[in-house]
């Protein structure tokens, strides 16, 4: 081979290769593109995304409006309350003080906040990271909806809560929880000797550079803000909180950039020593021993197999997901400005395509025959307690749990596999000792459940009229500032609680009625002048009265 001909068979080379990575790149990009503008509509609420890998950016777009009113576009540059992503940095802050000798992990809170009831249980910091602790949450208490929009000091707010039973004792479950990050945050002030606030600007934001990073304000003038909005039959401004309550739980804002410059210190050390951040990922047990899936401030999954870090974070008027793949050094970041959308199934789809595993499509099932879809048709009694029925109807599987009125459609991906069309929950059938069973996976968390005789008892439909379904609209409040909205469309019955979809409701009788989507029920309620005056909401064993406004 000449000189001239080898010269042409290198330039040739590069340019196949990058003609083919420009090619996967902008797929990559198209596809990207589809599931977010399916998802976050041009002249509704939208959001912020960014994805990059090896710390480097591949996408970054925003799709949707960044304030209706106004009409303004969203920007990546645009700027989210992130709700409880705020918890990596309380959790990061705690472990700075550590490292500098402040404090250790088996304290007791008492040794911080001494009046603290504790009824003589240890309630240690690494209880408050993992939500162990027991202590009650407060965004779960009855009362939250009256003092939401009141400002409190961090002393102030503790005693709001700390007379609350415990839920269980220190160490023995694991319960989502607000009050601990709380707390958490006193202690930082407390030991710092500083406040949350300006602790986390100085020793965080300013380090890297975070210069869209904010502790929470509604006074403060935010550059690129982007307006929180919920959403009932319309899209409405989000409802008021005061951002003293979320506080090291969930007030600080931020844009994607910046959240990026956040993920590459955290995968850097800039903060703590590497055996140090090692805590906060590290798969935590309660006192029995099982994994509870949780570090300090980041939760723990999968996507087909591969573990991610994630968290994600909910606060009126916005939703936050954060996902980074360890394996794959890829991350995703996601803000999006309704309380109406979360971002978290789109953000998981999403980093499932940029490590090249990607979610199941509707598009890509295979053909089974009725034999085979027969094949696995019965009740499954899981280890969790739990029956789910596989049902066969116009050569379509379909699963429902017990205790739900609606049945899915499950998708053969397999003979053996199917999965639920959001792609991201899935059953893996086979034959154990002679049994039909199966292998139920959402994500990271899997129950095995075996065939049992359970027979799937049916729930009747009733139908009414639709005068008497005029009867039942209106405005009904469960709680301060938590509303439940009936409209009736012909001979259908809506129900739409305050910053979530709207559901159909379908009738058992003319006054109680069902919902498919959990397992709920209503009961409509005629006052002393045969006027419907009130409702009452029947879930998880609580029966909740909500009075006609």
């Amino acid at each position: 081979m000449n000189t001239k001909t080898f010269f042409k068979s290198i330039v040739l080379s590069l340019f196949c290769i990058f003609f083919f990575t420009t090619s996967k790149a902008q797929s990559l990009e198209s596809k990207i593109d589809a599931i977010l503008s399916n998802q976050f509509k041009a002249n509704e609420a939208g959001a912020s995304v960014l994805v990059a890998k090896d710390g480097q950016v591949i996408y970054r777009k925003a799709f949707g409006k960044a304030n209706l009113e106004l009409d303004v576009d969203m920007t990546p540059d645009n700027v989210f309350q992130i709700g409880s992503i705020t918890k990596q940095f309380t959790a990061v802050s705690i472990l700075m003080l550590l490292e500098e000798g402040k404090l250790s992990l088996e304290d007791d809170i008492t040794k911080f906040i001494p009046e603290y009831p504790t009824n003589g249980k240890k309630i240690t910091v690494h209880h408050l990271l993992t939500h162990t602790s027991g202590i009650k949450s407060y965004t779960s208490m009855q009362g939250f909806g009256k003092v939401m929009t009141v400002d409190e000091s961090p002393l102030e707010f503790i005693d709001f809560f700390k007379d609350e039973p415990m839920d269980f004792e220190p160490g023995e479950e694991y319960k989502y929880n607000n009050s601990a990050y709380f707390i958490l945050g006193y202690i930082i002030e407390k030991v710092s000797e500083t406040s949350y606030s300006k602790f986390i600007k100085e020793r965080i934001f300013d380090k890297v550079n975070m210069s869209a990073s904010y502790y929470g304000s509604h006074k403060k003038i935010i550059k690129n803000r982007a307006s929180g909005y919920q959403k009932g039959a319309d899209f409405s401004n989000a409802q008021y909180i005061s951002l003293t309550l979320p506080f090291a739980a969930g007030s600080i804002m931020s844009n994607v950039d910046d959240m990026l410059k956040w993920q590459t210190a955290i995968t850097n050390n800039v903060f703590v020593k590497e055996t140090t951040i090692r805590k906060a990922f590290t798969n935590y047990t309660l006192n029995n021993g099982d994994k509870i899936n949780y570090g300090y401030g980041w939760t723990f999954n999968e996507i087909n197999e591969i573990p991610t870090i994630e968290h994600g974070g909910s606060i009126p008027g916005y939703k936050s997901i954060g996902i980074f793949v360890p394996s794959k050094d890829v991350y995703v970041i996601v803000f999006s400005n309704c309380s109406c959308n979360s971002p978290t199934n789109t953000a998981v789809k999403i980093a499932a395509l940029a490590i090249d595993k990607p979610i199941f499509e509707k598009s890509k099932t295979v053909e089974l025959s009725l034999e085979q879809l027969k094949k696995w048709v019965g009740t499954y009694q899981f280890n969790t307690g739990d029956f789910r029925y596989i049902t066969l109807k116009d050569n379509q599987l379909y699963s429902k749990r017990e205790g739900s009125s609606q049945a899915f459609q499950i998708f053969p991906t397999s003979p053996n596999s199917f999965s639920f069309e959001d792609g991201l929950i899935s059953y893996d059938f086979f034959i154990k000792d002679g049994k039909k069973a199966t292998i139920f996976k959402n994500r990271i968390y899997k129950e095995e459940g075996v065939l049992s005789e359970k027979v799937l008892k049916v729930q009747n439909v009733k139908t009414v009229s639709a005068d008497v379904l005029k009867r039942y609209e209106g405005a009904y409040e469960l709680k301060p500032n938590f509303i439940i909205t009936i409209t009736s469309k012909g001979s259908q019955l809506f129900l739409q609680a305050t910053g979530q979809p709207e559901f159909e409701l379908f009738s058992e009788s003319n006054t109680k009625f069902f919902l498919k989507v959990v397992a709920a029920t209503i009961e409509f309620h005629e006052n002393d002048i045969g006027v419907i005056g009130a409702l009452t909401l029947n879930q998880g064993g609580r029966a909740m009265k909500a009075k006609k406004k």
